[in-house]
Formats: C-alpha cells, sequence, structure tokens
C-alpha cells in the first residue's frame, strides 16, 4: 500500500465527479485532500444490467472486472440448470470479493461508481428482470446480436443482457425465456466460451449506444 505522504497526487471522486487532488495533510488515519481540477470521467448513455450464469470464479472474477470495465451498471450472477454443482452456494460468500475487484477496476476505469453486485439469483427470478431490451444470449439458431437492437437508442435505456454457462441452455430454459419474452441473440457462428460470449456482447451494446 503506498504511503500517503503531502504533495502526493491521486484521483479521487465524491460519487459525482472525478478529481486530480493532493494530499494536503495526512496525520495518522487522517488524509485531507485538494481539489486541484476536474477530471473528465466516462458516462453511457446506455443502463446495462449482466446476468451471468455462474462458471468457475476465477473466470466469473475476470468476467466482473472486465464488464466493469466496459461500464455495465448492475452484475447478478445466476444459477441455471448447467452451473456447476455447489457455485450457487459458494457464491454468496464470494459476493464481498467481487465487490471490491468491481470497485477497484472501476477505480482503474476512471469510473464515478462501481457496478453493483447483486446476490446470486436463480434463473426464473432473473427471466422477470424489468428492462426496456432483453437479450437472451444463444448459441443455436438466433440471430446476430447487433440485427436485434432497436433503431431508435435514447440515454437512459435499460438492456439486460443473459449471458448462459459453461454447459449450455437447457430446452426448458429457452422455453421460459421466450416464454418470458426475452429475445434470444447470437455472436455468429463462433463457438465461445462464457465469459468471452458475455463480454463481446457487452461491447457490441455499449458501442451501439454510443453510435
Amino acid at each position: 500500500m503506498l504511503r500517503a505522504e503531502a504533495g502526493r497526487q491521486y484521483e479521487i471522486t465524491d460519487g459525482r465527479q472525478a478529481y486530480l487532488a493532493e494530499i494536503a495533510e495526512a496525520r495518522g488515519d487522517r488524509v485531507v485532500f485538494r481539489a486541484l481540477a476536474a477530471v473528465d470521467s466516462p458516462v453511457l448513455p446506455v443502463r446495462v444490467t449482466l446476468c451471468a450464469a455462474l462458471v468457475k470464479f476465477d473466470r466469473f472474477e475476470w468476467m466482473v472486472e472486465k464488464a466493469t470495465e466496459l461500464g455495465v451498471e448492475r452484475i447478478v450472477p445466476v444459477e441455471t440448470v448447467r452451473v456447476e454443482r455447489g457455485l450457487f452456494e459458494a457464491a454468496h460468500k464470494r459476493r464481498e470479493r467481487w465487490e471490491r475487484i468491481a470497485r477497484e477496476s472501476g477505480q482503474q476505469s476512471r469510473r464515478l461508481a462501481a457496478p453493483e453486485i447483486a446476490a446470486p439469483a436463480r434463473f426464473a427470478e432473473v427471466l422477470a428482470a424489468d428492462a426496456d431490451q432483453r437479450f437472451f444470449l444463444e448459441e443455436n439458431d438466433a440471430p446476430p446480436i447487433l440485427r436485434l437492437l432497436p433503431e431508435r437508442r435514447n440515454a437512459g435505456d435499460r438492456v439486460a443482457l443473459l449471458a448462459g454457462p459453461e454447459g449450455g441452455w437447457t430446452d426448458s430454459e429457452r422455453e421460459s425465456a421466450a416464454a418470458a419474452a426475452w429475445r434470444a441473440a447470437s455472436l455468429g457462428p463462433a463457438v465461445l466460451r462464457a465469459e468471452t460470449a458475455a463480454m463481446a456482447s457487452l461491447a457490441v451494446i455499449v458501442n451501439a449506444w454510443l453510435d
């Protein structure tokens, strides 16, 4: 950990604006900063919730880090039929660690606030997520996600993305998602790992709203 010394400069945020600041005073556990200048921070025009099926925790942590960099607003760990046994129960104990990863990643990418890491949820609960656009990532015959995005995209639109587990979806899960009005979307013919598919889809969505 870096030692706090007067004159050292850091980027800090109050949750509304980021600043370049220097330490004016450092005594014990008391550190006083002096703001020098405002720093531009990325503010995305789309609010994305990533509902990600649980995978092995080292890979899920990578997903939390990269989704934070891409600007996701909320991450929901999801239990599906083919999620490895035991991951759902263990995920509750990992939530604090994932929050820390998201916070550190957000600081590195100059985000004003880290994404919310929601409590692990079961598949049926996630299907009720409220959003303007809801996409269900699919390997099978589904149109490319880029083709499904609305032509008219407005600042503040809410998008939910449901990414599956390593073993893929069951037919019952596909039917349930379709019945709940989630739109099946693909990334083309390539076979991608779960975390790769989630991040690639997030990049497509975020850039579509930036256009």
